[in-house]
């Protein structure tokens, strides 16, 4: 991982799409900081297109692309996007599965859901669970004292027993049925909504993460990267982000953000 500051100008006058994590990418510590989310804005304003793609729940996704300076989100892990057409007040929602297979997928995460209470102590639900509809989010550090590197294994393996994905995330172990993820939705997203490429979205787009369920846009993206907390996951990665930024969390996308708008000037 590059230090950001050798990101060459050149390199990111061709960025026009910022995709970004948001929980201790644009948080800090869980909370959304003025200079943070005036990046968020300050980029949209430029006329960058930016997009969230979280690991956090529906109901949450549908105030962030109602509310925030975004052009979209993606949420749980993959599982939908939302973009919100301010002019017409129309939200458009696209999901990977169909309903009755959410519902399906569900029984057997609610299974998964207690055998993970049950035999990893200290784990508890997200306290954002009653807002999800495709996943199930395990907390190891959110709301609960922080679990061992150990234990967060083993809530990954009961996922993967049960024939399940499962996401490490810096708060979380997130864990659904489906052959997605972050970058399939993503990806969808691009080409359906903003009518890009593929080939045009490698240039143009920039992901900015912090953990190990960003790891497929680290992979997909030459432009990617990570604030500085990445180095805490950095042995889990397979898939390091090309830069890294001085900065922490939602310091570290602000730096990003200012280096994106002063290379556009």
């Amino acid at each position: 991982m590059k230090p950001l500051s050798q990101l060459s100008l050149d390199r990111a006058r061709k960025v026009r799409v910022v995709l970004t994590d948001i929980d201790d990418t644009v948080t800090t510590e869980g909370m959304l900081t003025a200079k943070a989310y005036a990046a968020l804005e300050r980029l949209q304003r430029a006329g960058f297109l930016v997009i969230p793609v979280t690991g956090r729940p529906a109901g949450w996704c549908d105030h962030i692309a109602r509310m925030w300076p975004v052009d979209a989100v993606v949420g749980e892990n993959g599982a939908f996007s939302f973009r919100y057409d301010r002019a017409a007040r129309k939200m458009h929602q696209h999901f990977w599965a169909a309903p009755e297979e959410l519902k399906r997928n569900r029984e057997k995460l609610d299974a998964i859901e207690r055998e993970v209470l049950a035999s990893v102590p200290g784990s508890a639900l997200a306290s954002d669970q009653p807002y999800r509809l495709a996943d199930l989010a395990i907390d190891f550090c959110e709301d609960v004292p922080a679990l061992p590197e150990a234990d967060v294994d083993r809530i990954v393996s009961v996922f993967e027993k049960a024939g399940a994905q499962a996401k490490v995330s810096s708060i979380h172990v997130n864990g659904w049925f489906g052959d997605y993820n972050k970058l399939s939705m993503a990806r969808t997203l691009l080409a359906d909504a903003f009518d890009m490429a593929w080939a045009e979205a490698q240039e143009a787009v920039v992901y900015a993460g912090d953990s190990p369920n960003d790891e497929p846009m680290f992979a997909a993206f030459p432009l990617s990267v990570g604030v500085a907390n990445i180095n805490a996951f950095a042995h889990r990665l397979t898939h390091k982000p090309a830069y890294i930024t001085e900065g922490h969390s939602g310091d570290g996308f602000a730096e990003l953000a200012t280096l994106l708008l002063g290379a556009r000037q």
